[in-house]
């Protein structure tokens, strides 16, 4: 923890400069940041997994406290108002010595409701940000989320601290090792299930602990984008291995996706190229460099990766231009990663949240906003077979352009996909998956 101790200090400098600019823009008194409450389930006394607000743990690691509160102006020290009750039903997670404490003005409140108490007394100058609007309207906030607020917050979240890099270089760690113990699950024969439970069991995380639910995924499967089910029973054969998943360190993400072939066939061979693919993909990510042309490229060089498998009838330029290749790669080429794994300030211009939209013809991407330093990105291209996609493709006026038979071929075998986390520097790239040696 030496080093996340040296890095803190300006981390929360930073963020007071950020909170004092945003305040002064919106004639503001004070941010007063809700770290959130439990939600319970419909009819019934369970609650959901808490999930803390991005925009309390991006100034301390506390990701998992419930009915919390931060009071910041951007110059004094901000007041952590920490829930610690006396509940013999549930663990409660006492108020720990570390080395964010002294940064912050810390009140113990034991009963959630007399937090109005340890509030600003006249909150007509504050501005609530939050899940709970009921909550903040009941306290007697009048500014709830205010739109110019969130707008300069989400767009400075992109420029991630040297704290928050180092943040998920340990998140990416945790989730690399928890990759290696599933890709030797999966050698072993194991179901997606127990696949699932060595993931787990690696990271030291539970399925609520992780940033996401993980994508683990067998044979036909991998080609569902989003598949989440876990099949218990042990399939009649391997044939092929996707897993998408991650870890959270401190709050921070790390969101990881690694494809195998259980033989040396042409699957593996297609994983291997569309690996080289991701790898170029990566060394586009350059400061002052365009998202929406990189994934456009990329685009270009999925048509040249079907054109070099023999899955076209047409060379790679013009099934690109018919937007055939759209049909194998559904999804965009990946996105801001931080606090969320679909990280905020994907599609801002500016401070104000001006919106740069996505190419038509490309619907589906995550960020349209210009590469800059010390942004992190994921960068995840694909190449799937999927039978919906593929029946509505065989029945259209580009049917033609598609060798069926060597396409055919493939669909047992799902799809790919291989995602690596980058940090962009000014004069380099930071893989932090390659550089804990997961390829």
């Amino acid at each position: 923890m030496s080093k996340l101790s040296t890095l803190y200090p300006a981390h929360v400098a930073e963020l007071q400069i950020r909170a004092k600019n945003a305040l002064k823009r919106d004639n503001l008194q004070g941010i007063v940041i809700h770290s959130g409450q439990e939600l319970k389930v419909f009819l019934d006394d369970l609650s959901y997994p808490f999930k803390v607000n991005p925009h309390f743990k991006h100034w301390l690691p506390l990701v998992n406290v419930p009915n919390s509160w931060l009071i910041i102006n951007g110059e004094d020290k901000p007041t952590l108002i920490y829930y610690q009750p006396t509940d013999f039903w549930h663990k409660v997670i006492e108020l720990s010595n570390n080395y964010w404490n002294e940064f912050f003005d810390i009140k113990v409140l034991s009963k959630a409701s007399a937090v109005d108490q340890l509030l600003p007394y006249d909150k007509k100058g504050y501005a609530y940000i939050g899940a709970h609007v009921e909550v903040a309207q009941a306290l007697g906030f009048d500014s709830i989320n205010p739109d110019t607020l969130l707008n300069y917050l989400h767009f400075h979240r992109a420029y991630k601290t040297s704290y928050e890099q180092e943040c998920m270089r340990l998140s990416n760690s945790i989730a690399v090792k928890a990759h290696k113990a599933a890709k030797a699950a999966f050698f072993d024969g194991a179901s997606e299930y127990d696949i699932q439970q060595a993931y787990l069991k690696a990271s030291q995380q539970t399925e609520s602990e992780t940033p996401y639910g993980s994508i683990v995924a067998l044979n036909e499967n991998t080609a569902i984008l989003h598949y989440t089910a876990l099949e218990r029973s042990v399939p009649q054969v391997h044939r092929s291995f996707l897993i998408d998943a991650g870890a959270n360190f401190h709050g921070y993400a790390s969101d990881i996706t690694r494809t195998y072939s259980y033989k040396r066939d042409k699957f593996a061979e297609l994983i291997s190229r569309m690996d080289q693919l991701m790898l170029k993909a990566v060394d586009g990510l350059q400061p002052g460099k365009s998202y929406v042309d990189l994934h456009i490229n990329t685009y270009r060089d999925i048509a040249n990766v079907l054109h070099e498998f023999d899955f076209l009838t047409v060379d790679a330029a013009t099934a690109a231009e018919a937007g055939v290749v759209s049909t194998f790669f559904p999804h965009g080429l990946g996105h801001h990663l931080g606090l969320q794994t679909h990280d905020v300030g994907g599609f801002m211009a500016d401070e104000r949240g001006t919106h740069v939209n996505t190419p038509d013809n490309h619907p589906f991407l995550r960020t349209s906003r210009v590469i800059e330093s010390e942004q992190v990105f994921t960068i995840e291209p694909g190449l799937y077979f999927i039978d919906s996609l593929l029946s509505d493709l065989k029945q259209s006026k580009n049917g033609d352009m598609i060798q069926w038979e060597n396409v055919d071929e493939m669909r047992r075998f799902g799809g790919i996909r291989i995602e690596d986390n980058i940090i962009v520097h000014q004069s380099h790239n930071e893989n932090m998956t390659r550089d804990l040696e997961l390829d």
